[in-house]
């Protein structure tokens, strides 16, 4: 990820997203344009926002893709790949939520780190967010982060490989993870994560 090098509030971030065709992430005081996605990783959150659709169709709660921010205060403004949010605060605006329940990243090699690292950092703040999924998009494996309580700043992990069911805690759904990669361009692949032979 690059940053455009310059210091900007999160009201000028603000104001420059709504005037921008491309979009950006922002980070206290950093603006990141973000780049295009392979159509494996584009696949993948079609697949993920499928199953919570039908999973959560009857429920209050919402969920959205990567085209709707989540926003901590004037820390961060992040585009997740895919969120569920269950609180009506966040029906008061439509362009940016405070308070999800659930979010998930497909990784890529550009902002895999990032996605691991820094960004998970800035999620444990939303004291809302009860579990953060990472999907990678070159074998069939997907990894879990869930906080232990919702008073707790510690987190669990669980990881999901070939022939797992993929059990998403935080709003109750559990899919077959060959569901999830159904029309990905992968090899079949191990729970532990190497490609079998």
């Amino acid at each position: 990820m690059i940053a455009i090098p310059a210091g900007f509030s999160s009201q000028e971030y603000l104001a420059m997203e709504q005037e921008n065709t491309i979009r950006h992430e922002y980070r206290r005081g950093l603006v990141y344009a973000m780049a295009g996605g392979s159509d494996d990783h584009s696949r993948l959150s079609i697949n993920l926002l499928t199953e919570i659709n039908l999973h959560l169709r009857d429920s209050d709660c919402q969920f959205f893709s990567g085209d709707v921010k989540v926003n901590y205060a004037d820390d961060f403004f992040y585009y997740p790949d895919a969120f569920v949010t269950c609180d009506p605060r966040d029906r008061e605006d439509r362009y940016v939520k405070r308070f999800p329940k659930l979010i998930a990243e497909v990784l890529s090699p550009s902002t895999e780190e990032f996605d691991r690292s820094v960004k998970f950092e800035d999620y444990q703040l939303l004291d809302s967010l009860e579990e953060y999924v990472l999907i990678s998009q070159d074998e069939m494996w997907v990894e879990c982060r869930r906080r232990i309580s919702s008073k707790s700043d510690q987190w669990e992990t669980e990881t999901f490989g070939a022939g797992e069911p993929v059990l998403l805690k935080s709003i109750g759904l559990k899919v077959a993870i060959a569901g999830l990669y159904r029309g990905v361009s992968l090899t079949e692949a191990t729970p532990n994560g190497s490609n079998s032979t």
